[in-house]
């Protein structure tokens, strides 16, 4: 197991070099932005458009099918699940639904007559009025017919019900995972670390007139993204360390077990500081002392002609957005 490539999500891909890596880190921020914030209060067309354009998007970026099925296949299936069940759980609606006209529009329901004085008194035979005949029954007006093809029950089916709003609601919850994860995946598959923290940072350089440290939290930024491959690196050396020892889990019972990983964890928390203890020293060493005497430019941050082609396309998005993806 190799941990460093087998995560389903959060991998940069460094080959092959597309044109999403070519782009500038701030307009694929802006754009990730754009992905996160466009879903809300959107209709279900807009939804659903939305996962094609950015299948189109991974297409014509020429991602190896590689990443699709190691990273995203997991995705969609999850996205299809929640959609399925969703479409199909009961959709919340405590409201009895009745049809717009009474069923018999001619037998009205009224109080009682008063008892008129002067009718005719029961036989002597029948005093208290037990056989005499009823009123004749009111006649049933026939069904009418429905003006549209509206229908709130899409589907029944035994008790498998789908109805309007809760395939509206898969479709929002489905479509809505997906998105989320996959654009922020597409965004950390074609940047790297460094150039997530060099957008961050030129985005928070109007920070600087009220005294906040930008610089150092882009460094502190740096540091922790280019720290995880560490920790994954250590947690892989224990579980393989605790593998080859071939341990009989079923005779050290709970708290055998218990005690085991949790010297796993202690030793994997002493390697972990002695990392961090290894890359302070080797900063220290190198003469480090501020960021800002020490400051390392990674990228050169400027807006090309494919950087404003992208930025053209996403005023084009928003248009399209806020003129036809409102929630009716």
């Amino acid at each position: 197991m190799d941990l460093l490539r087998s995560l389903p999500l959060g991998l940069y891909l460094e080959q092959p070099i597309t044109w999403l890596h070519h782009l500038d880190p701030r307009v694929k921020l802006v754009w990730l932005t754009s992905f996160l914030l466009a879903p809300v209060l959107a209709n279900p067309q807009w939804r659903i458009g939305l996962v094609l354009f950015l299948f189109v998007l991974t297409v014509a970026a020429a991602i190896p099918l590689r990443v699709w099925r190691t990273q995203m296949g997991w995705l969609l299936v999850v996205s299809t699940t929640l959609l399925c069940v969703t479409a199909i759980a009961p959709d919340g609606l405590s409201v009895n639904h009745q049809p717009r006209l009474p069923a018999h529009e001619i037998a009205f329901v009224s109080e009682p007559a008063p008892a008129d004085p002067d009718a005719e008194p029961n036989p002597w035979y029948d005093p208290f009025g037990w056989f005499k005949p009823g009123p004749p029954a009111a006649e049933t007006a026939p069904p009418l017919p429905q003006p549209t093809d509206y229908d709130y029950v899409l589907f029944e089916k035994g008790n498998v019900q789908m109805t309007r709003r809760s395939l509206d609601l898969g479709l929002r919850i489905g479509t809505l995972f997906f998105t989320l994860l996959y654009s922020t995946n597409l965004f950390l598959l074609t940047t790297a670390s460094e150039e997530i923290t060099a957008g961050l940072e030129d985005f928070m350089s109007p920070l600087r007139r009220f005294n906040v440290p930008v610089t150092e939290i882009s460094l502190t930024l740096t540091l922790s993204l280019r720290f995880i491959p560490l920790v994954l690196e250590e947690i892989q050396n224990l579980i393989r360390s605790v593998r080859t020892r071939a341990i009989n889990w079923k005779k050290l019972g709970f708290r055998g077990t218990t005690k085991v990983w949790l010297a796993v964890v202690e030793r994997l928390l002493e390697n972990l500081l002695l990392r961090a203890e290894q890359i302070s020293s080797a900063m220290i060493v190198r003469g480090f002392t501020t960021p800002q005497d020490h400051r390392v430019q990674w990228h050169e941050l400027r807006l090309k002609r494919r950087d404003w082609t992208a930025i053209a396309v996403l005023v084009v998005f928003w248009i399209v957005r806020l003129r036809w993806g409102w929630e009716v």
